[in-house]
């Protein structure tokens, strides 16, 4: 049988590249509680990602949470349900109710038409999703966010370096989540991040993931821990100096497969969108009346040990943990789009060779 091909794998330094960069912990014995390692990485972020504030956690879905908390959310909140569980979780957990708008069959985000009707006098923010790399209309989110007086926190999990005419994405909104999870284009092994443009915010964010403490006295809030320790952040530092060359070879590799598999009947592709850098974070295809259903797809590569992922499927309002608890408002788009994309394996090691395979027995 040919060698497993995963839809993702972990992006890592060298060895001694790592070890080098750890071994000065054992010399300070200071490995959490935001030490030299995090303040370098808090610092080489705010360059990379263009942004004045940002705050790290020890994972994205935390650094959701907490925002949604340090904003004192409420009510109901606009989403899409095309998304992985942890953006709905995230709101739920808040108590929040969670009101799901369709996305556009263009590049799979919210639909900006639709978010007006769902508002009511309950709703108090607008949780939007840059979808595989994919970037919002943050302009008319931001008119419609203005309009009502809403909050605007992204979920960027996928967006990780993405600009928008030169304006780095976690710049946009009142705040923006980036998840630093092993399957991104950037990870610190788990981890995330918060960017938001109000600098009074940060001493919230930062006692909020550190069980609320404000000083040695004083517990100012309902806190929790969601930091992210020393050895996260020394694979964020080690990857972030290799990350231009990453997304270049990423780059190189969507250009293989839509070498392969552009204008083929019944596939379709994303398009590049205007004014915007990608991270190229993921490659997922559309089966629209292909000659082999999604399923077929996915169950073809299986047979051959390559895993793709039907992501996402399903939607986060047909999780079985939300079954009968929210009203389910029509999402005609996303719930076809669920049950017809597939995302191929995309990750630096892909090979010409592997993705030339693939698209082979794709085509049959």
């Amino acid at each position: 049988m040919n060698e497993l091909i995963q839809v993702t794998k972990s992006t890592l330094p060298s060895l001694e590249e790592y070890i080098d960069e750890i071994k000065d912990l054992w010399e300070s014995h200071w490995v959490t509680n935001s030490g030299d390692k995090y303040i370098k990485l808090v610092s080489k972020l705010k360059k990379h990602l263009k942004t004045e504030n940002i705050s790290l956690y020890t994972n994205g879905h935390l650094a959701l949470e907490y925002s949604i908390k340090t904003f004192d959310i409420t009510g109901e909140v606009i989403t899409t349900p095309f998304t992985f569980a942890s953006t709905t979780h995230a709101i739920v957990r808040n108590g929040v109710k969670p009101v799901f708008c369709d996305i556009n069959p263009g590049d799979y985000t919210i639909d900006v038409e639709k978010i007006e009707s769902l508002i009511t006098e309950k709703t108090s923010a607008i949780i939007p999703v840059h979808v595989y790399g994919n970037v919002c209309d943050v302009e008319a989110i931001d008119k419609i966010a203005k309009k009502y007086n809403l909050k605007v926190i992204y979920d960027a999990a996928h967006a990780f370096g993405v600009e928008v005419d030169g304006k780095g994405i976690g710049s946009f909104g009142d705040a923006s989540m980036f998840s630093f999870h092993a399957t991104k284009v950037f990870n610190t092994i788990e981890g995330g991040a918060l960017t938001y443009n109000d600098s009074k915010l940060n001493a919230k964010l930062e006692s909020l993931k550190n069980f609320g403490i404000v000083d040695s006295e004083t517990i100012s809030y309902i806190g929790g821990n969601a930091k992210m320790n020393e050895f996260q952040a020394a694979m964020g530092i080690c990857n972030l100096r290799n990350i231009n060359s990453h997304i270049d070879k990423r780059k190189s590799i969507v250009e293989r497969y839509k070498s392969h598999l552009s204008d083929i009947e019944g596939i379709q592709l994303l398009p590049k969108q205007k004014m915007v850098k990608s991270n190229y974070a993921y490659f997922p295809v559309l089966f629209n009346d292909f000659k082999l259903t999604r399923n077929e797809v996915a169950t073809l590569l299986e047979k051959h040990n390559i895993h793709a992922r039907k992501y996402f499927y399903p939607l986060t309002s047909r999780l079985e943990c939300y079954s009968g608890l929210y009203e389910e408002y029509p999402t005609p788009v996303a719930k076809y789009v669920s049950e017809h994309i597939l995302t191929l394996p995309l990750y630096p090691e892909l090979t010409f060779d592997d993705v030339d395979r693939i698209c082979a027995i794709i085509k049959g």
